[in-house]
């Protein structure tokens, strides 16, 4: 077969055998033969360059086309969200509102899965585009990290134009086991399933995709024309149930009329919750016919004819096996519950909460044994609420550290007890790994593990011995305390490179008490060394922007200790860069100078230390809430309430790329 034809069985050909060797790992031809195939199907496209497709075998990897990023796409159908309700009074007042317009309304009642969404557009049956939300008017392209969710059908029985609406996730069990693959390679773990499922879907490497397991359910028919079904935006029950049919995932729904029954629904989800195998973040209530939506907007930003019910904070009673104590790295004691059970939480087995203070212990009743209700405060962090039954023994804090046997001393003015021994192992351990960490010196491979065992060899004393560490270079490699040799030299090379680091990241890794990476950039632009810093009165540090008298108390405290003036004298005398980079007059002249950032959403090109580094480096103070101090919001894919309370201000708003030409400019 010769010519177009000769040229489209050829690439079925190749695409079958990359198919058996990618995905089901069971090749029927050698290398050598299917490498023979690929120079021919290349030598047709370079003589034929207007045949290639973007599915053609030579534009893919591993066996699927990689991703081009920031392709943008207009939505056909934009793509809102769904007004959110927080009482079943609203469910009923809006059920109600409906009823009295179309008294033969019917209701869908659903999961709102907790992932990310997309549309898949199909034309007469074939797969041509998959977006992602973005902004709601304009996504992004992510068609051939679609191609690989075993959840989007490629082909659909269906002729005509139809576009379906859905939600990416990732299961539980597939999130675990991202995590412990993570964790056995010594990377750090993904925070939850939606945000891991929303950076996977927005990879360049679909083969990643593949790998990581994403899933999706169908859960809209966005619209549908020139297929002559008639189900498919007449009744939406209809319609999923006839994607399902033919073979298309979709969420699991129930048609209600009554509003007992959508409430009845609404529960049955809420009590199921724990069972599933992914997370949701509440229950939608759709009107069933399509044609009545429209007449029932919630506003610009909201799908009309939907509601979205969040359910309250899940709640699971324990039993308080131990309070654990631990030291910080300032030398604070932090407190834990230690359940005899775990128990399954939004989604997650708990088995430890924070208790915060000694007062707060103390307040609600907490001690050894007692049962207790335990919430994930903002879905995430594990919290105990409210003792169920206390004991006969109320819980004593301790009056030494549990590490070093010194006394504990508690903070004026606070529920703050601390170990005040500056030779404790646990504080000295917290403070060099805190010191040598991203937030502060950022060493490269210079981990929590190596601290420790240059603690345990007696290598380490304090911040300034990790200086120190080069002249042990051959007694380090014999020990295998930093790795073999060319780790050991890969660290040590880090440490003398890191004595480059602006005078700010120093300042951060001293750990004082209120100083962070961000207010240490934010107070060293008011000064040329830190011994100008050292020397500054308290008076004179509270006038500084941002400090505050606990701050600038913090600040005097420190310096005011020969130890700590030593170590400064110490580190200068190593090398390690004590001066500041710019002056308060080039601070001022960044073009962000002045300007406070918050930024929401998922990022394409940084991480959020990344921006909130551009944005200081640019002379701006990135913060996390919005008010009406905030200069401007840099709102990502999938901004959620900071960019409506933004909106609500007034607030300008921008893009990432705005932001980006904005410091360039």
């Amino acid at each position: 077969m010769e010519g177009k034809a000769g040229y489209e069985e050829l690439k079925k050909t190749i695409d079958y055998h990359m198919n058996r060797y990618y995905n089901e790992d069971a090749p029927e031809i050698s290398d050598y033969e299917y490498d023979q195939m690929m120079l021919e199907l290349k030598a047709m496209e370079r003589e034929h360059p207007e045949w290639v497709t973007a599915d053609s075998p030579t534009q893919k990897i591993g066996g699927s086309a990689k991703r081009e990023a920031g392709v943008e796409v207009t939505h056909h159908i934009p793509m809102l969200s769904i007004q959110d309700v927080f009482s079943k009074e609203e469910i009923v007042d809006w059920v109600e509102k409906v009823r009295q317009v179309y008294p033969d309304a019917l209701f869908s009642v659903e999961e709102k899965i907790d992932g990310l969404s997309m549309s898949l557009r199909y034309q007469d049956g074939r797969l041509i585009l998959a977006e992602t939300r973005g902004n709601g008017m304009v996504g992004e392209d992510v068609t051939q990290n679609a191609l690989v969710i075993p959840d989007v059908v490629k082909s659909l029985d269906i002729p005509g134009y139809v576009e379906l609406r859905g939600e990416v996730y990732m299961s539980l069990e597939d999130f675990d086991r991202f995590n412990e693959e993570q964790e056995n390679a010594g990377k750090k773990p993904a925070a939850n399933p939606r945000n891991l499922a929303a950076g996977t879907l927005r990879q360049l490497d679909s083969v990643v995709v593949r790998q990581r397991g994403l899933k999706m359910f169908v859960f809209n028919v966005q619209d549908a024309y020139d297929n002559g079904v008639s189900d498919l935006m007449g009744s939406h029950t209809d319609a999923l149930d006839l994607l399902s049919a033919k073979g298309v995932a979709v969420v699991p729904h129930t048609r209600c009329a009554a509003a007992e029954e959508i409430l009845d629904a609404i529960d049955a989800i809420g009590e199921g919750r724990g069972t599933f195998g992914h997370d949701i973040d509440g229950a939608v209530v759709k009107i069933d016919q399509i044609a009545y939506r429209a007449d029932f907007p919630a506003g610009s930003k909201y799908s009309a004819g939907h509601i979205a019910y969040k359910y309250p904070p899940e709640e699971k009673e324990v039993v308080i096996d131990q309070i654990e104590v631990n030291v910080g790295r300032t030398g604070k004691m932090t407190f834990r519950a230690i359940f005899e059970e775990p128990v399954r939480l939004c989604g997650t087995n708990v088995q430890k909460a924070t208790l915060h203070n000694v007062d707060f212990i103390q307040s609600l009743g907490v001690s050894e044994g007692c049962r207790a209700i335990c919430r994930k405060q903002g879905e995430i962090i594990p919290a105990i609420v409210r003792v169920t039954q206390k004991t006969a023994h109320p819980y004593e804090a301790p009056d030494v550290c549990p590490v070093c046997g010194a006394p504990l001393v508690r903070e004026e003015d606070t529920c703050d007890i601390y170990c005040v021994n500056p030779s404790c192992p646990a504080q000295l351990k917290r403070t060099l790994a805190y010191f040598v960490g991203k937030d502060a010196m950022d060493i490269k491979n210079f981990g929590s593990r190596h601290i420790e065992s240059l603690v345990e060899e007696g290598y380490l004393h304090t911040v300034a011995d990790i200086y120190s560490l080069r002249q042990y270079r051959e007694e380090l490699i014999k020990k295998g305390i930093l790795g073999k040799e060319k780790n050991t030299d890969r660290i040590l090379s880090a440490i003398e490179k890191s004595k480059e680091n602006e005078a700010s990241s120093l300042l951060t890794g001293f750990a004082i008490r209120n100083v962070g990476r961000i207010s240490a950039r934010s107070i060293m632009r008011h000064y040329h060394s830190l011994w100008e810093l050292a020397d500054a009165s308290a008076e004179e540090l509270t006038a500084l922007p941002d400090v505050g008298e606990i701050t600038a108390r913090s600040i005097r405290s420190f310096f005011a200790e020969e130890k700590n003036r030593e170590l400064l004298r110490r580190l200068e005398e190593m090398g390690v860069n004590i001066l500041s980079g710019e002056s308060p007059d080039t601070a001022g002249s960044k073009p962000l100078a002045g300007l406070t950032v918050v930024v929401t959403g998922t990022l394409e090109h940084f991480g959020r230390k990344e921006i909130a580094a551009f944005i200081e480096e640019n002379g701006g103070k990135c913060t996390g809430s919005v008010s009406k101090k905030t200069s401007f919001l840099v709102a990502g894919e999938n901004a959620g309430s900071k960019l409506d309370k933004a909106q609500s201000l007034g607030i300008p708003v921008i893009t990432e790329e705005e932001l980006v030409r904005k410091c360039q400019s």
